[in-house]
């Protein structure tokens, strides 16, 4: 399938957000000019994106701020009805928005996102309101599993995300190539099974021995955007 322009109607900003969410989906940070994003985006001034957007930083910070207000809004609107101790509901109310963006073939929000992830790109600019909303979702699930010791609770939740994130974007790029892909329940059911299991298994006697012998400080949790 070939690559799909932004849809015609929205602003010259909005154009350029879409048209560098793709562009850098398939091509990578590092792979894609300034220049090309606005010619791709319909923009006749050669420094469109300086303009609006000052730099690639300012470009990449205003992609990621085009999802997460609506993914942090929608993990809300979900956690208002989860019960209490279900790991399994808590999981999805907080993956499930992100799981969705795999259905949009016009979506390439995900393959962004890992590019951003591999890259170790800072995150530093993301909305108070969005990382407030991982902190206690970081909370919420690791008193659900307080039988995994720390700092082996943050990283497999981290490693939770991680793993859904890399699933969710290969289905879209799957479904995009025209690849069969299991139905969307199957698809959800199943991953969830796999990241409860990640969570919740209770760790080996070899990683709690490693864990005991090893001097590191405990990283702070990185969330995804």
């Amino acid at each position: 399938m070939t690559e799909s322009a932004p849809p015609v109607g929205l602003s010259a900003k909005q154009q350029l957000v879409l048209t560098a969410e793709r562009l850098y989906a398939v091509h990578g940070l590092d792979g894609v000019p300034l220049r090309r994003i606005g010619d791709e985006a319909g923009m006749g001034n050669k420094s469109a994106v300086q303009y609006h957007f000052g730099s690639k930083q300012g470009l990449i910070d205003a992609i990621l701020l085009n999802r997460v207000e609506d993914l942090t809004r929608r993990r809300r609107l979900l956690e208002a009805r989860l019960p209490g101790a279900d790991l399994r509901r808590v999981v999805e109310a907080h993956q499930l928005p992100l799981m969705e963006l795999a259905e949009d073939e016009n979506c390439y929000y995900l393959s962004f996102l890992e590019q951003l992830v591999r890259d170790v790109h800072p995150l530093d600019k993301l909305p108070a309101t969005h990382r407030d909303s991982e902190r206690a979702y970081y909370a919420r699930v690791g008193a659900l599993i307080d039988h995994v010791p720390q700092p082996l609770r943050d990283i497999r939740i981290h490693q939770a995300s991680s793993v859904c994130l890399h699933v969710c974007a290969d289905r879209h790029r799957m479904r995009r190539a025209g690849a069969a892909a299991a139905p969307f329940a199957v698809h959800i059911g199943q991953l969830l099974d796999t990241l409860v299991a990640l969570l919740a298994t209770p760790p080996s006697a070899e990683t709690l021995d490693a864990l005991a012998a090893s001097r590191f400080e405990q990283p702070a949790p990185r969330a995804l955007p």
